[in-house]
């Protein structure tokens, strides 16, 4: 593996993982949104990862409960990883009675987001271990280019 390979796949991992958290700080941020444009309440998002040159079969949703999306364990033959796609989580969240809410439905019923605050957190946690592991793993490889470098020279 040539350091350009390893660079590569290292900010694909980078890449992905940041547009994993900007999601799940979208889902947090709309945590309480009972009323979207479609007129629904807000439906959680997660990221699809794949390994890059990898079919879709091998996608995997994080929102998969006991799931890890392990991004060594997804390094395709060409190196790195890919998000396909953000999708929705369709299962309905809570409902609660409140008939005073300007978004209740004919029955007072008020339909909240399926966000769990809790789960959120935990995958940002996990997202955010990650990135850090492979800004970890950028800074080593940066290192030994350099360390080849001198030893060129000298």
């Amino acid at each position: 593996m040539s350091i350009f390979n390893a660079f590569h796949i290292t900010t694909s991992a980078l890449t992905a993982q940041r547009l994993r958290m900007d999601v799940i700080a979208n889902n947090i941020a709309n945590a309480e949104t009972t009323h979207t444009e479609s007129g629904e309440a807000y439906q959680r998002q997660a990221v699809v990862f794949q390994p890059r040159g990898s079919a879709p079969h091998f996608a995997l949703p994080n929102f998969v409960r006991g799931a890890r999306a392990d991004l060594q364990s997804l390094v395709g033959a060409n190196g790195g990883v890919q998000v396909t796609e953000v999708v929705k989580n369709e299962e309905i969240g809570s409902r609660v009675y409140d008939p005073s809410h300007p978004d209740a439905d004919e029955e007072g019923f008020v339909t909240y987001p399926n966000v769990n605050i809790v789960t959120e957190m935990t995958d940002m946690l996990s997202a955010t271990r990650s990135y850090e592991a492979n800004v970890t793993v950028l800074n080593a490889i940066k290192q030994m280019a350099l360390k080849t470098l001198e030893i060129g020279r000298g």
